[in-house]
């Protein structure tokens, strides 16, 4: 179990950063046949990026909506991202596949939807809370005396490194 860290933190990342949201709407409870091969693929998912250490996938974070779960992920890069998706080899196309053939069998009974995120400023603040979120994506870092506030934070929470453009023209 994660000990509370007490103070004020905020998380630390240098490179591209990627937020994705993924859930499933449940829109018939009382059909776990056509809901419960989504919500079971989910973990199995979650495991096998988890155990890649290469895989693009930072961290997530478990979530219960109004229409049913949903997890924010964070990743490395969209490339990544994307690369995951559309791979045969792995635990998603299978799945979207058998999501797919069982939602044309039922339409409407179960809802997924997905957004994505590339962000290149992000600002945080936890105080005395288990590690979650950004930080435990990515690092977590005490709160300086300069990134007190909020927008002191923001000001200085590039993600994306940044590559200065040369001068063009004359």
């Amino acid at each position: 179990m994660s000990k509370v860290i007490t103070g004020r933190m905020t998380h630390r990342h240098e490179g591209e950063l990627v937020v994705f949201h993924i859930g499933m709407q449940i829109n018939r409870w009382w059909r776990p046949d056509l809901w419960m091969p989504a919500f079971v693929a989910m973990p199995r998912m979650l495991r096998e990026l988890s155990t890649e250490p290469d895989s693009g996938l930072l961290g997530y974070h478990l979530l219960l909506g109004s229409g049913g779960p949903y997890v924010v992920q964070y990743w490395s890069s969209v490339d990544k991202l994307y690369a995951y998706a559309s791979s045969p080899n792995q635990e998603h196309r299978p799945a979207w596949t058998a999501f797919n053939r069982a939602a044309r069998k039922a339409p409407g009974a179960v809802g997924v939807w997905h957004e994505t995120f590339r962000v290149d400023t992000a600002e945080s603040v936890y105080v005395s809370t288990k590690p979650m979120g950004l930080p435990k994506a990515t690092e977590l870092v005490p709160v300086g005396k300069r990134h007190d506030r909020a927008q002191a934070r923001f000001a200085d929470g590039r993600t994306a490194t940044t590559t200065p453009q040369a001068n063009v023209g004359s």
